[in-house]
């Protein structure tokens, strides 16, 4: 039999490697450590469970402990692993009631994921400052925002696994009325709509000029609209500082250039770093943000030992080097590819664009590839973008709206480098036709020449991507 296959990590990554592996070996020993309770759940959901239209964490569970084990995966939670011994291909390992022991392995997943940032704001410890990752995270904001009087238990569900403690010390304290999101990406903005929900007076700080970065100023612009028109105060090109407050509560936040506000509850999220200190003995190298370096079928530089996820580098499709975008799909896909390639069946976990949607109360957001012409430019392209509006259906038909769409290419190739979308009517899921021409190394022109669908209730004749794609193929050198 096989030495074991073990992965460290109970989440996309790990269990979709551990799935793998033991549905192509089933007589292999597949083992996953998991330090904390929860495994195999969807952090995308939990915005939708703090604004409350996902009920009980439960429901954001992709697999339960014993659907795990049902697969035959040896799943142990509560378990850390703390040091790596590669040349003996041993583990050691911490569990919850402070025992200590050894796991020899065979092939070796990291799946170790990332950890929210709070640094370098002062005062991100005191109690009613939060940050939106894990599911303890989400629970205990959601009941922050119960009223005793009227909820006297919360119940958030999960209660396997949940910190109960937590919960419930939350859930004693007054409901807030006004509070600070420190940080304009992805998390910022969709717990701008999950707080207005709940009737608080929202504050976005960000510190540049524009929410959402990597999507680029038009959508931007589009965004920061109707956020304000939904009621969020918006605070641009404003640095928090820190946090202040008595008791161990936060009660205001002050920026670098002195402006306060009075606050009951602060969400930070400034962004995620990969969890990889458990390599700093051990001869596994590390890439870009410090995340781990792997190869295109994600093997590491230490024979037998593999790293997915949101701990690990992948290529990426425009620039061909490899980057760090931490996204669900990108783990899910990477894990699955290892399992296969540690059961005998080599398979590349494939490239990158850094696809990503995000919804802003009704404004549906997407970006692809390379956005930022300071990017592009760094990556050895000459970049050139052009932006149009263009209805989402024939303009006849009922239910249309404006959809703005940028396209990037290089100028002297004509190469698509990238591109963004923003709009109400199924705006989002159109940046997948641009992903898509970007793993084709597809020139503008080429994606003119797709041939999507037509028909009057769900686009006009020339798409919007489409549009965009005629109006940027006269700014390229190349001719059609």
């Amino acid at each position: 039999m096989p030495d074991p296959f073990v992965a460290i990590g109970g989440d996309a990554a790990g269990l979709s490697a551990a799935s793998k592996c033991k549905r192509e070996q089933p007589e292999r020993d597949v083992i996953v450590f998991e330090k904390g309770s929860w495994v195999s759940y969807s952090h995308c959901g939990m915005p939708y469970f703090v604004k409350g239209e996902v009920e009980r964490l439960d429901e954001l569970l992709s697999l339960s402990p014993a659907e795990i084990r049902e697969r035959g995966i040896d799943l142990r939670r509560g378990h850390e692993v703390v040091a790596i011994d590669s040349d003996e291909r041993v583990l050691t390992v911490e569990t919850s009631a402070g025992d200590r022991l050894e796991q020899p392995y065979g092939d070796l997943l990291i799946g170790t994921g990332a950890r929210a940032v709070t640094t370098p704001i002062e005062g991100s410890g005191l109690d009613g400052v939060h940050t939106m990752h894990g599911l303890d995270s989400a629970a205990a904001v959601r009941a922050h925002l119960l009223d005793p009087a009227v909820d006297a238990v919360a119940d958030v569900g999960g209660e396997e696994f949940v910190d109960r403690e937590l919960v419930e010390r939350y859930a004693a304290f007054e409901p807030p009325e006004t509070m600070a999101i420190v940080g304009g990406g992805y998390v910022g903005i969709e717990m701008a709509e999950a707080f207005s929900a709940h009737g608080l007076d929202v504050h976005l700080f960000q510190r540049g000029e524009h929410v959402l970065p990597p999507f680029g100023e038009a959508v931007a612009e589009v965004v920061e609209a109707e956020l304000a028109a939904e009621g969020v105060t918006l605070h641009l090109g404003e640095e928090v500082q820190r946090l202040d407050g008595d008791d161990g509560r936060v009660e205001r936040l002050v920026c670098a250039g002195g402006a306060s506000l009075a606050i009951d509850l602060v969400l930070v999220g400034i962004g995620i770093r990969p969890n990889t200190d458990l390599l700093a003995d051990t001869p596994i190298e590390t890439g870009v943000a410090d995340a781990v370096a792997v190869d295109d079928y994600g093997r590491t530089n230490v024979g037998g030992v593999y790293a997915a996820g949101d701990c690990a580098t992948m290529r990426h499709a425009v620039t061909g080097e490899h980057d760090w975008v931490p996204l669900g799909l990108t783990a899910n896909r990477a894990g699955r590819a290892i399992g296969a390639t540690v059961a005998g069946d080599p398979t590349p976990v494939g490239d990158i664009a850094g696809t990503a949607v995000v919804k802003a109360f009704e404004q549906e957001c997407g970006r692809t590839g390379l956005v930022d012409h300071e990017a592009a430019s760094d990556a050895g392209f000459d970049p050139v973008s052009e932006t149009i509006t263009a209805g989402s259906r024939s303009g006849y038909y009922p239910g249309g709206a404006e959809t703005t769409v940028t396209l990037v290419a290089d100028r002297d190739s004509g190469r698509l480098l990238g591109g963004t979308i923003v709009g109400t009517d199924r705006a989002a899921i159109r940046i997948d036709i641009v992903a898509m021409a970007l793993e084709q190394d597809a020139t503008v022109g080429e994606l003119e020449r797709s041939d999507l669908a037509y028909a009057p209730p769900f686009s006009p004749v020339w798409d919007p991507v489409l549009t965009a794609a005629k109006v940027l193929s006269s700014s390229v050198e190349e001719r059609y």
